[in-house]
């Protein structure tokens, strides 16, 4: 492996302790999938059992994968994560096209939506500045096909989040660590009064476990649920992030694994339960493709309209997991800059406040353009068939390098090895596969679109070469 910098420049500090590591990584899963996907799994597996089984299985799943990145995180507690589990198991190559992938579309454009999410309940208060709040709109031609842009209020609004988080977490991680804390602890201190509240003041009604849907054979069911847990997976996401800021967490041979392993195991039980009150509130029928379930499920639990209480409840988590997102990807971008695999200047530490200024600067400007350009949804996608498999690589590197580095101290070791790694594989491949069939245009346009990134690779390698030269 490569041998640690020498030089005297300011590096990043360890600041985060087991606590802020477990809120930043439950703060960056709970976002709004929670509040919105259960409605859209009922219309392709309408059985309250397959649901929940969905979730279970999604959260054993997250949790497989978690051990596993605990296992590298320890092993290389650096900046970056992901990033040099890739490098280092497969070649720069790897990891470059896992930091272009996240630095053009994932990370980026996962900020953005959570963005557009914030702005999109924060209009239920102020319509003024809401997503449907039009304040531009123009036909634009190129090569003879016409688009209608629109800019809106809430637009704005999910710029202005975005610019005002990233200079929170520039000034630095002790900044960004307490705005993560602060908001973490909120979103869960909601969901768990939703939970007690659904069950103690609500007017529900008891529900069948049934694993059969009405007019479906044994393949729908298997297509549905793979399109289900596709949804589950989707609301699980970012739960490797917290392995990007590995080279600022206190201890990270203990801290890491236990942040994954408690945060994993409390989202988990969250979800399974949020959803059963969902499925107490209301007959699957009447859950069957809606969208803001958990406004309709609390409403009907409570009586009369709970859209303020649930607006205030998604303001809250998006506030939390766009915070973490903005926190987490710069680290990833700077250890890309220390490879010569980006701009140079993004490898600079702040000497002041010890933060990755320059690559926390360039991600917001590129979230804040995808933002305002409100058409990064489709693309969005692509990237999450790339990503599931970035994951199944970075996993399957716990067997590449346990060959490669026999020595490396791992002071932990995934538990259930090898069959807890193996178990996340092939159930990702699985998932794969679905979209395959499912999606095919989106799972090929996403792999053409990985692949944009080799000319790049082999441009920023070969300006290396000449800098070095010279």
């Amino acid at each position: 492996m490569p041998e640690p910098s020498q030089d005297r420049s300011p590096g990043l500090l360890r600041k985060l302790g087991l606590f802020d590591a477990s809120m930043v990584m439950v703060g960056i899963v709970i976002g709004s999938g929670i509040f919105l996907t259960s409605g859209i799994m009922a219309k392709s597996i309408p059985s309250p059992g397959l649901i929940l089984v969905a979730w279970i299985v999604g959260g054993i799943l997250t949790l497989a994968g978690a051990l596993t990145y605990a296992e590298l995180g320890a092993a290389m507690p650096e900046a970056g994560g992901q990033y040099v589990y890739l490098r280092e198991a497969y070649g720069p190559l790897a990891g470059f096209l896992f930091g272009w992938l996240l630095f053009l579309v994932y990370q980026t454009g996962g900020i953005a939506g959570l963005a557009l999410a914030f702005a999109e309940y924060f209009g239920y208060f102020f319509p003024s500045l809401s997503t449907s709040s039009i304040l531009f709109s123009s036909n634009i031609t190129v090569f003879g096909h016409t688009w209608i842009y629109s800019l809106s209020a809430g637009q704005l609004v999910g710029v202005g989040v975005i610019l005002v988080l990233s200079i929170f977490n520039f000034i630095g991680v002790g900044l960004g660590k307490l705005i993560q804390n602060i908001f973490t602890v909120l979103k869960i201190g909601t969901i768990v009064a939703i939970i007690v509240l659904g069950f103690t003041l609500g007017k529900g009604k008891s529900f069948s476990l049934s694993f059969q849907p009405g007019g479906m054979d044994l393949g729908q069911i298997i297509m549905g649920f793979g399109v289900a847990l596709v949804a589950v997976i989707w609301a699980f996401d970012g739960w490797n992030n917290v392995n990007f800021v590995a080279g600022e967490i206190k201890k990270p041979q203990r801290n890491l694994p236990l942040a994954l392993f408690f945060g994993t195991l409390g989202v988990s039980v969250l979800y399974v339960l949020v959803n059963i009150v969902y499925l107490y509130a209301l007959p699957i029928a009447e859950m069957q493709g809606v969208v803001r379930i958990a406004e309709k499920a609390t409403s009907a639990l409570f009586g009369g309209s709970t859209a303020a209480l649930i607006s205030a409840a998604v303001i809250i988590s998006t506030f939390g997991a766009l915070n973490g997102s903005i926190l987490t990807g710069p680290r990833v971008f700077y250890a890309m800059a220390k490879d010569k695999l980006f701009f140079r200047r993004v490898a600079r530490v702040h000497p002041r406040f010890h933060t990755p200024g320059f690559a926390i600067l360039i991600q917001a400007l590129w979230s804040a353009l995808l933002t305002l350009v409100g058409t990064f949804e489709q693309i969005f996608t692509f990237a999450m068939f790339v990503s599931i498999i970035f994951w199944i690589a970075a996993t399957a590197a716990v067997f590449k390098l346990r060959k490669k580095y026999p020595e490396m101290p791992r002071p932990y070791k995934t538990w259930g090895y090898p069959f807890v790694p193996a178990l996340f594989i092939l159930a990702s491949t699985g998932i794969l596969l679905n979209t395959l069939v499912e999606k095919p245009i989106e799972a090929f346009s996403g792999l053409l679109f990985i692949a944009l990134g080799i000319p790049v690779y082999f441009y920023w390698r070969s300006k290396s070469r000449k800098e070095s030269d010279l």
